[in-house]
């Protein structure tokens, strides 16, 4: 994925497993799986019944631990999380798990998503006492559960979650207990699988398939499950809502090779490439994808409409993040340094670009600019998502209102920006089309507000937007 330039990342990736002997290599290696979504920093947790054992790191998974970290990290259990600094900001301070001793026990959580009553929940605190050490909403959580008083902590979990609102797909990890939770609307994704006797809970089906496991179902929203030496048991904390899952987790942020909602993520993305050809069909010589995200959607394009595919852009694999350059010149030779066209498939053709979004657009027209400079007559860019017009709450990077190119620009007047032969962008109907498998299932639906405006929760005034990056 062009995260980099795009302006688009996803907030973290959780995994935990209950039962295994080798319970922190496995974490390191379902980690591997979803390093796509978070490389800001990587932590595991680990229990060996009687304390908590922890290693993190600002980073990528394979900077944060080496060989002689596992040696510390013994146990039967462990959570892991990757970030990506969104909703507190970077440092090591945020890096999850967190983990919070007390004189009983400890606790430690690891969350994905964002809270909106985050701010208003941290003043309530800070009224009341309470320090917080980190700037990460995720902290919230912790004293909200201690705060419930001498109470099982079962019982101090479920009252912690009936207030916080948003979104929220979270471990914790005490040193007898695993318990697994998703929030009422199900906007984060989250699944069980199991490894032999083991139980194994990840944000993408992919770190199943990484270490062996099978895959058994979702985790429900409103769902609250406990994992013990007693066995899997679960409860709802809540009614479960009509589910809202992140359509962008289909668009953009899930591999290819996970499941979401009983559908497979390059499936879906195929289906967006086909839908995308019959609402705006073009005439042309190529089709080529944006690596990596949009390469799905392109193939199905290509099928749809009889168009060659072909690796009209190519990805540099071996080039990491650039710094911040002081001049556009600059700015315009990092793209160049992270995607290249090959001139030899594009030169002299009508090509059709298909991408996943437009954000605000610069990276767009940058794209535009390499083929025509490789030598393409015409470029028709299609977009596999409806346009972005309104900022995300939950946990998603996109910038504030003003900042997005479709929120003040009609569609020619986007396409004059980037400097397209035409563009075109996928219905929301299609999108939804695309994506959900079965629409009378209350489980089965997606949440579209970042192209809609329709925000499945209340979004309060104080709500802090994750930080944009371009």
């Amino acid at each position: 994925m062009l995260a980099e330039i795009k302006g688009l990342n996803e907030e973290c990736g959780v995994f935990a497993i209950w039962g295994h002997e080798k319970a922190a290599e496995m974490t390191y290696y379902g980690l591997h799986a979803l390093q796509h979504r978070g490389q800001e920093g990587a932590g595991i947790v680990t229990t060996d019944g009687e304390k908590l054992n922890l290693h993190k790191g600002v980073g990528l998974v394979n900077d944060v631990f080496s060989e002689d970290e596992f040696s510390r990290l013994k146990g039967h259990a462990a959570i892991g999380h990757v970030r990506y600094a969104t909703q507190g900001g970077g440092g090591y301070e945020n890096v999850q798990p967190l983990v919070f001793r007390s004189q009983k026990n400890s606790m430690a959580l690891a969350h994905n998503g964002n809270l909106v009553n985050a701010h208003a929940l941290k003043s309530q605190l800070e009224a009341q006492g309470s320090i917080l050490s980190t700037t990460s909403d995720t902290e919230v959580i912790a004293h909200l559960i201690k705060r419930s008083g001498n109470v099982p902590i079962e019982e101090a979990i479920s009252s912690a979650l009936g207030m916080i609102k948003g979104a929220y797909a979270f471990s914790i990890l005490t040193e007898d207990q695993l318990f697994i939770g998703l929030d009422p609307r199900g906007l984060r994704p989250l699944s069980i699988g199991r490894l032999g006797d083991a139980y194994v809970v990840a944000s993408e089906t992919c770190a199943f398939d990484l270490i062996g496991a099978t895959y058994e179902r979702e985790v429900r929203p409103g769902e609250l499950i406990v994992i013990d030496n007693d066995g899997f048991r679960t409860s709802q904390f809540t009614s479960p809502l009509q589910r809202t899952l992140c359509s962008m987790e289909y668009v953009y942020f899930s591999r290819p090779d996970s499941d979401l909602n009983e559908l497979n993520v390059h499936a879906s993305r195929k289906t967006m490439g086909k839908q995308l050809a019959n609402e705006a069909p073009i005439e042309a010589d190529v089709v080529t994808g944006v690596p990596d995200s949009s390469i799905s959607a392109a193939i199905g394009f290509s099928e749809a409409t009889g168009i060659p595919y072909e690796l009209g852009l190519i990805k540099n694999r071996y080039v990491g993040r650039t710094f911040i350059q002081p001049s556009q010149e600059l700015r315009e030779q990092g793209v160049k340094m992270k995607l290249s066209a090959v001139r030899g498939i594009v030169e002299g053709k009508r090509v059709v670009m298909v991408d996943d979004s437009i954000v605000r657009g610069t990276t767009s027209r940058r794209i535009v600019r390499l083929l025509k400079e490789a030598g393409a007559t015409e470029v028709h860019v299609r977009i596999a998502s409806p346009p972005i017009q309104n900022p995300c709450y939950y946990g998603i990077d996109t910038s504030t209102k003003g900042e997005l190119i479709a929120s003040s620009n009609s569609v020619d007047e986007i396409r004059e920006i980037i400097g397209a032969d035409s563009l075109a962008f996928l219905s929301t109907e299609g999108l939804e089309a695309s994506i959900v498998a079965d629409r009378d299932k209350q489980e089965h639906g997606v949440c579209q507000a970042c192209f809609t405006g329709n925000y499945p929760t209340e979004i309060y005034p104080d709500t802090v937007i994750p930080a944009y990056k371009d």
